[in-house]
Formats: structure tokens, sequence, C-alpha cells
């Protein structure tokens, strides 16, 4: 197991990508903190792994707080000590045109998005600058970010911030030798797209199908692929790749 022994802390891990990240960094061996604003999603999952013969501990915290994130990581090491592995996945999305984005809206987006990710890895990087070892993955999204979306101003400034953020930390602790990365998924058929659709009018199986004929690889993604990713980042084998921002989305 490519992780055994490794400490790793999953924001938004209760469902969705997080879930399946989480559960893949278990799988390879890794003590796993389970991060969620709903407890009932990250115990659950919790209890799942541990039931698994797997190490883990449930913590509900809302990460764009950092008084929860202090909270958090004193959990963390009172239970494992220290932290290897960072993944921040908590994000959320809303879809509204400019002129009908109010600051409550606008605000909600940046503060999680953008300040939980700082929050986690003003917190995490403390730890691995001491034992001179850690792994920091941030989850991005590609289109957005770099070309825009309609209705997504508040998720593409987001976004964009957090791949330049991510570059810029490598630059930092990479004498420390900690590696920051990005990962930037897209047409990964989740529950949060499946609202999404939804709420723009459109049957998912429509959805469906107009996302396939706009990827290369002729199916949509699953978390699963998303966590495979972050695995082989969070691991020794991608010890020579920092500052990346790493789209999975079956296709260039």
């Amino acid at each position: 197991m490519k992780l055994e022994n490794r400490v790793a802390v999953v924001t938004g891990a209760g469902r969705g990508i997080g879930k399946a990240i989480a559960t893949r960094l278990a799988l390879e061996g890794a003590r796993v903190a389970v991060v969620d604003t709903e407890s009932a999603y990250a115990e659950h999952l919790a209890d799942k792994l541990i039931k698994s013969h797997h190490d883990a501990l449930a913590v509900k915290a809302d990460v764009s707080v950092w008084t929860d994130v202090e909270r958090l990581f004193a959990e963390v090491e009172t239970r494992f000590h220290t932290v290897h592995i960072l993944v921040n996945n908590a994000g959320i999305r809303k879809d509204i045109p400019l002129h009908k984005m109010t600051d409550k809206d606008w605000d909600a987006v940046i503060r999680v998005q953008t300040q939980a990710c700082f929050n986690c890895c003003r917190a995490a990087q403390k730890y691995m600058v001491a034992q001179k070892y850690g792994r920091i993955i941030n989850i991005s999204s590609p289109v957005p970010a770099s070309l825009g979306e309609r209705k997504q101003t508040a998720y593409a400034a987001a976004n964009a911030a957090i791949d330049g953020f991510t570059r810029a930390l490598a630059l930092e602790l990479g004498p420390s030798n900690v590696t920051v990365n990005a990962v930037a998924p897209d047409y990964i058929d989740t529950e949060l797209l499946r609202n999404i659709v939804k709420e723009e009018g459109m049957y998912i199986d429509d959805y469906r199908r107009f996302a396939t004929a706009q990827i290369p690889l002729r199916r949509m993604g699953t978390p699963e692929d998303v966590a495979g990713v972050v695995q082989f980042l969070a691991s020794d084998d991608a010890a020579f790749v920092t500052g990346q921002v790493i789209q999975v989305k079956g296709g260039p």
C-alpha cells in the first residue's frame, strides 16, 4: 500500500468526489480524517471505513471558518499526531448571471473555494514543514478557471485563484519537500452535477448525451477517476511533481 501510515485530511469528504478520494486514500493505507459540514455524511463514511479495517476519523467543520479549522487540526493531531496529506476538496458552485448575483452569493463561492483552501493549507503546512514532508492537493476546475463559463463569474474567479495559489505555494514550500498540486475535474457524474442540470431545466440523460459527445473518451468521468489522480499526487510516485494543475476531463 503506497500510503501506509500516512495521515490524510480530506475536506468536503462526505459525498461525491471527496468521498471517493477519502476512500481511495484509505484503501492505499492512509489514516483519513473525513471532514464535512454535514456530520451525518462524515460519520457514515468514517464508520464504513473503520468497519473495513481502515483508520478513520469523522470531523464536522466549516473549513472556511478559521476557528473550525483550528479545531479540526487539533482533533487530527490528538488522534493521528501529524498530517502528511491535505486534500482541499470543499467547495460550492452557484451558476448565477452577474446582474442577478448578490454580495452574499459572491462571498459564499469565494469564501468556500478560496478561504477554505487558505485556512487548511496554513494549518497543515506547519506539520509538513517541520517533518520535511507533505502533499497538498487542491481541487480546482478546468473550464471556468482557464476560459470562463456563462453564469460562473464567481466560480471562475475562485478557481483561477486556487490555481495561482497552488503554483505560488509550491514555490514557497518546495524547499521543505512539500509538493503542492491542483486537480481540475470536469464532466464528472456526481450528485452535485445532477442537481445543477436539474436546476437548468435539463434531463440528466440528455446532458450525459451532450457531454459524452464533447469528450474524446466518449464517456463521463466518475469520482473514482478523480480519486486515482489525487492518490498518485499524494504518493511518493509523484515526489518530483509540484506546482501543476492536472485536468481530469477525458480529453485536452
